[in-house]
């Protein structure tokens, strides 16, 4: 601990108390976390769960583990340093978030959990608290302190993240639960980012209940029969309520945001999506209608680079068709050409104008709206949303292939009672 200078204490909890400090060599800002209990090996303490889980775990949006220290057989955590959390962003915001910082808050706080599911760990006390933040612009799972691996054995405890953003399988004291215990406390951040309030601020674990059951509605033993074999072992019965919309509870929220918001709230676990699937939802195509595909296989990747470099020019159009007498296929004719296509198989669809339409294995719906001056804009945003992204299921696209498009910074001067440039971070991320 020599090498480092405590300036002033951040907090104090249950299990140790976090200081900043500053490295004396470099200069640079550390947050060290200092444990109350004693660790008299080095077997002892590297077998605690948020280091065995922050060893494994690198990712722009997890807070990065920097060293492990044990001094006099007290154990110390040194964290890169951010300057507040989202509890904190919410809390000083002036008014209410825009969408675009919601959703950037939202894109990042996924990628950090996909990425935790995917490495087979599962957080258990998801709370903007315990989102660390600079600003909206850059947001990192932090306090992995409960945080178990997915291949582990249940039973699990049943005492698990802060009550408001408790799942109700755990409120009902199932202890065979799993990652979509996180699901749920992102659908009650998600909300909490549009109101500035939490979403179901319970004061016990039976009042927890009635706050979910009259948003949500009582479940039917035929939706979730799980629930009354929970509640019966528990002697409870489960309160009556027929809920609310969504729309009513949330009033900012779009239509893309309230589908997303209904997925993370539903009551069988099973039936919420991961965090990779919750990324894929339309709140996240910014200004096109996407399905996105399964990973290309290298071949299939260098196959596709070929058979782009080697195609003929596509002569200039106006980019205009008659949706009475045009279908996707007519449309190539008359030389709508679609480089996002070349990539990954499929086409770009303006959402305003069409719904998705699944076929098979295909990337995106076919070509069936008018394509006119004014609808390129839309699709040039999702080709600059996914020419962007370093990750797409895992894989990496190869930017080269797609026509130069330029990324504009969000003038949103709503976002977080702020004034500036607020960039979207969907469109962004880790460019």
């Amino acid at each position: 601990m020599h090498r480092y200078l405590v300036l002033q204490q951040l907090g104090d909890g249950t299990y140790g108390s976090v200081a900043l400090a500053q490295r004396r060599d470099t200069g640079e800002k550390v947050a060290i976390k200092r444990m109350k209990r004693k660790y008299y090996s080095w077997d002892e303490a590297m077998s605690l769960r948020e280091v065995k889980s922050l060893k494994k775990l690198n990712h722009a949006n997890i807070v990065k583990l920097r060293e492990v220290i044990r001094e006099n057989d007290t154990l110390y955590f040194v964290f890169e340093y951010m300057r507040g959390n989202l509890y904190q962003l919410i809390r000083d915001a002036e008014r209410p978030f825009a969408e675009a910082a919601v959703r950037n808050i939202l894109y990042q706080v996924l990628q950090g959990l996909a990425h935790m599911h995917r490495h087979g760990f599962f957080h258990r006390d998801l709370k903007p608290e315990n989102l660390l933040c600079a600003g909206s612009d850059l947001v990192k799972i932090a306090d992995l302190g409960l945080a178990r691996e997915v291949r582990s054995r249940p039973p699990y405890t049943d005492y698990v993240s802060t009550r408001w953003y408790r799942a109700p399988e755990v409120l009902l004291r199932d202890t065979n639960y799993g990652t979509p215990i996180d699901l749920w406390a992102v659908g009650c951040i998600l909300a909490e980012l549009y109101t500035s309030r939490p979403l179901f601020p319970g004061n016990s674990e039976i009042d927890q209940l009635h706050k979910i059951c009259s948003v949500l509605g009582t479940p039917s033993r035929e939706t979730w029969p799980e629930a009354y074999v929970l509640a019966e072992a528990l002697r409870l019965r489960l309160p009556a309520s027929a809920g609310v919309p969504l729309a009513r509870v949330v009033p900012p929220a779009s239509p893309a945001a309230l589908v997303l918001l209904a997925a993370f709230l539903r009551y069988p676990p099973r039936e919420r999506p991961s965090a990779a699937q919750a990324l894929r939802y339309p709140f996240f195509a910014v200004g096109a209608a996407l399905v996105l595909p399964p990973p290309a296989s290298q071949s299939r990747r260098n196959t596709i680079r070929g058979e782009t470099e080697n195609a003929a020019p596509v002569p200039k159009t106006d980019y205009v068709c008659d949706v009475e007498s045009t279908s996707g296929g007519q449309a190539r004719k008359m030389g709508l050409h679609d480089r996002f296509a070349d990539i990954l198989g499929g086409e770009v669809v303006p959402s305003s104008r069409v719904a998705i339409t699944m076929r098979g294995r295909s990337v995106l719906a076919p070509v069936q709206p008018t394509v006119t001056r004014g609808t390129r804009d839309a699709m040039g945003a999702a080709a600059a949303y996914f020419g962007a992204s370093r990750y797409v299921q895992g894989t990496r696209l190869d930017t080269s292939l797609f026509r130069s498009l330029p990324l504009h910074s969000l003038q949103d001067s709503t976002a977080g009672g702020g004034e500036g440039i607020h960039v979207d971070w969907a469109a962004k991320y880790l460019r």
